[in-house]
């Protein structure tokens, strides 16, 4: 059965992707056997044949060298860049949480690592109509899948930090670690909020990462795949 991760945010843009990508990367210097999976991915380009590409399974295709089929990537495409609730409204397909889980399921079973990316923050909306609301905190907890909460290291992380982990401990969900993303050492606010999110939370600040960077540390990967804690199906 895979060990897994869900890399979650503070906010939209804060490097989700990014950090994915470079966390696979990783693995796969490490010869481990990963896989990527979002359970719903807006803002993605239309092709002429009426075809959309995965533009962040893309990213971290790219970055990370996998080798995995791009269809088992994200069973929901959506080309408006909204909120999956939203983008699934206005172009039909709205995301089924059975369809979602089946598919991690089975990467679990083909690969030994899945590292699962969020949309936006924990409480993204993937689903709300007349059947009622579906976010992304209920796929996570369906699986009971460990977090890594990715953050601006800059102006206001801290509040963004501490809000993210109360809601993820009340719902019972594992934060493994923060990592500040756009770190610039040297810079005091940013050394200071490595500091003080530790103190918020009580959960460790795993790794800051600088603009560009391009590798994390082979040392992050044990913190958040931990070989006992794998994900249970």
């Amino acid at each position: 059965m895979a060990n897994t991760l869900f890399v979650t945010g503070t906010d939209t843009d804060v490097g989700k992707t990014y950090i994915s990508g470079l966390l696979l990367k990783a693995l796969q210097e490490r010869g481990e056997k990963a896989a990527y999976y979002k359970a719903a991915m807006s803002g993605n380009e239309r092709q002429k044949n009426g075809t959309i590409l995965p533009g962040d399974a893309l990213h971290v295709q790219r970055v990370s060298g996998l080798s995995q089929p791009m269809d088992t990537m994200c069973p929901y495409l959506y080309e408006h860049a909204y909120s999956p609730h939203l983008a699934a409204r206005l172009e039909g397909n709205p995301v089924q949480l059975e369809r979602v889980l089946d598919g991690f399921d089975q990467l679990c079973h083909q690969y030994d690592y899945v590292v699962t990316e969020g949309s936006g923050g924990i409480l993204c909306p993937l689903r709300f109509d007349k059947e009622g609301l579906l976010s992304l905190s209920d796929f996570v907890l369906a699986r009971q899948i460990p977090c890594l909460l990715v953050a601006h290291a800059g102006l206001g992380t801290l509040n963004h930090v501490g809000l993210t982990a109360a809601y993820l401990h009340a719902q019972g969900i594992p934060l493994r670690g923060i990592l500040l993303n756009h770190f610039q050492p040297g810079n005091l606010l940013h050394q200071d909020n490595c500091a003080m999110c530790p103190v918020l939370t009580g959960v460790p600040v795993v790794a800051c990462v600088e603009e560009g960077q391009d590798h994390l540390p082979p040392s992050l990967l044990d913190p958040l795949f931990p070989p006992e804690k794998g994900a249970s199906l």
